[in-house]
């Protein structure tokens, strides 16, 4: 075909996704214009989507492998493209701790994902939009993911979630005070909650404090571990026992040192005095 643009679909998530759907579209002998007045798209946003100077939404995803005959295959692909914007393992990670038995968090600087209020989610995909960070589509991918994680906690029998918050999370102002004088009453009713345990380790704790930065244990239901570990520019998830229970033990030497449950509401009603 004349200028037909030659992809590689190694080089990213999104190339990988337009080379499947012209592969299939091809398959079926169509057009760009015949898949379009099938899809409800136009051929312009289709050619986008295949050569990967778009993102397929979930809706497009969806619809596409409606008229395919593909399943949720497109859709499930499409997941990897708009998770562009998390870092390496983030999203394999998500996956597990939806049916982990027990799940162990400490968060510094912000309120982590599975404590976080919707405005307070959007706040920060907002200001992550405006920077340029992420497009807005991969902003309205995160607030929706957030959503996701969190009810999947509703489940049965219901996971143990232990939260460790670095003082700088409370600290932090995002969003104004509405926004987080709603963020901290969250708080307060995630710590009444009889399946979780909220702790905060205040500034004081120095040295003691045994990581830097976020990290995840997971419990999986046949006892077996699984760790997710942060910096700024990657993710890492971890399988391996060995590795994982040292930083299972240090998680335990930070729940030590933190504050009680008591003692972080107390922290968090007295900051809440500071908000109208």
């Amino acid at each position: 075909m004349v200028n037909r643009k030659e992809l590689d679909p190694e080089s990213s998530p999104m190339a990988a996704f337009g080379e499947r759907l012209r592969t299939l579209r091809d398959e079926h002998g169509w057009t760009q214009d015949e898949l379009s007045e099938r899809m409800g798209y136009s051929a312009t946003h289709i050619s986008a989507v295949e050569t990967g100077r778009r993102p397929p939404t979930r809706r497009f995803s969806a619809k596409a492998d409606q008229i395919l005959g593909t399943g949720d295959r497109l859709e499930r692909q499409s997941q990897a493209v708009r998770h562009t914007s998390l870092l390496e393992g983030f999203p394999e990670y998500v996956g597990h701790e939806a049916k982990a038995a027990e799940i162990r968090l400490y968060e510094v600087g912000v309120i982590p994902g599975l404590l976080q209020t919707p405005e307070y989610a959007a706040c920060l995909a907002e200001s992550a939009v405006k920077r340029g960070a992420i497009t807005p589509e991969q902003g309205e991918e995160r607030i929706a993911l957030v959503a996701r994680r969190q009810a999947s906690l509703a489940r049965t029998p219901f996971p143990l979630v232990f939260a460790v918050l670095d003082e700088s999370c409370l600290r932090r102002p995002i969003g104004g005070s509405a926004i987080m004088d709603a963020q901290f009453a969250r708080l307060v009713e995630f710590a009444e909650m009889p399946n979780t345990a909220l702790q905060v380790a205040p500034f004081g704790m120095g040295e003691r404090r045994p990581f830097n930065l976020p990290i995840y244990v997971l419990t999986l239901a046949n006892r077996s571990l699984m760790s997710y570990a942060e910096s700024t520019q990657r993710g890492q998830l971890e399988r391996e026992t060995a590795f994982v229970l040292p930083m299972l033990t240090a998680y335990h030497q930070l729940q030590a040192e933190a504050l009680s449950q008591a003692a972080t509401v107390a922290m968090i009603q007295e900051l809440r005095k500071g908000t109208p």
